[in-house]
């Protein structure tokens, strides 16, 4: 993340722009082009056009950081929710799920449990649980607590972030165990002794785990940016591939591309987030390519 998107978390994380944002009408505008809405049933319908237009999908029921056990229950209760929706409704897609929203660094023994419930959910719909990563003091517990329920269920995927000087080493370990693995640039404010700071660099580290992700049929690469240099990269090694990968984008960023690639018939999976406790992701999507900012006012001056 450059300098501009550090800063700009660190303005949005201010209670006072908190309360701006989520508080009043054009500021919650602001999270409806990037969220599906605040219930499954508004993600289910996103959904579902998703599926509609030759997308996959991954629904992702938004919250973090639990500060008690209850809190954790019941966001595993919610995505358990959300994989007999995906059945009942027969769609193509999967879930998304941040480890501390289950209870890590909480009770990390419950996070286990609830991950290891919602893979055999999703194993009973005939669907994979994507464990999303979060900040780097959470990489290598993120990393067991993934690894031990993939080895136990074998339907589960991780994310990576391309940015973190680790995440080679990273793949040493993940790989090996097969299921999915999405990398992405990362999207969390990190010092220069643990993540790249400048975009070639974050760009270069990113080319070069698409190539190690894609030279390995083991495992099912998703490909997950907006950055059609980075689509380019991945595209030309499609032909040697004998198994299966896809590309991943964001609900709301880049449509048209979107469109473009389902088009030509590129496997592409929809990130759809929902939920109350969307303020989080809305402030790392604007972070993370501050150009998004345009579109945010954009939402707000229509809505308003």
């Amino acid at each position: 993340m450059n300098i501009l998107g550090r800063g700009l978390l660190a303005v949005t994380n201010r209670s006072f722009v908190r309360n701006v944002i989520t508080g009043t009408r054009p500021g919650r505008a602001l999270s409806t082009r990037f969220v599906a809405g605040e219930t499954l049933e508004q993600a289910i319908a996103v959904a579902k056009e998703a599926n509609a237009k030759g997308a996959t999908v991954s629904l992702d029921h938004l919250g973090e950081h639990v500060t008690d056990r209850g809190q954790a229950e019941a966001a595993r209760d919610d995505y358990l929710a959300c994989l007999d929706a995906i059945g009942e409704h027969g769609l193509d897609g999967n879930i998304s799920v941040k480890l501390s929203q289950l209870g890590m660094g909480l009770d990390d023994d419950l996070a286990a449990v609830s991950l290891d419930q919602l893979a055999e959910r999703a194993a009973a719909v005939g669907t994979t649980v994507s464990v999303d990563m979060e900040e780097s003091d959470v990489t290598s517990l993120t990393i067991d607590i993934y690894s031990a329920a993939q080895k136990r269920h074998g339907n589960l995927g991780l994310a990576v972030q391309a940015y973190l000087h680790r995440t080679k080493q990273d793949l040493d370990v993940i790989m090996p165990l097969g299921g999915h693995v999405r990398l992405c640039k990362g999207a969390y404010a990190e010092p220069a002794d643990i993540a790249y700071q400048s975009r070639d660099e974050v760009n270069t580290a990113f080319d070069q785990l698409t190539h190690l992700l894609m030279g390995d049929d083991g495992v099912k690469p998703a490909i997950a940016s907006h950055d059609t240099d980075r689509l380019d990269v991945a595209a030309s090694l499609v032909a040697n591939r004998s198994g299966p990968y896809e590309y991943q984008m964001l609900y709301g960023v880049r449509t048209g591309l979107q469109e473009t690639m389902l088009a030509a018939g590129d496997p592409l999976r929809i990130y759809v987030p929902y939920g109350v406790a969307w303020y989080p992701y809305l402030t790392r999507r604007m972070a993370e390519r501050p150009a998004n900012i345009s579109f945010f006012m954009r939402a707000a001056l229509s809505r308003s």
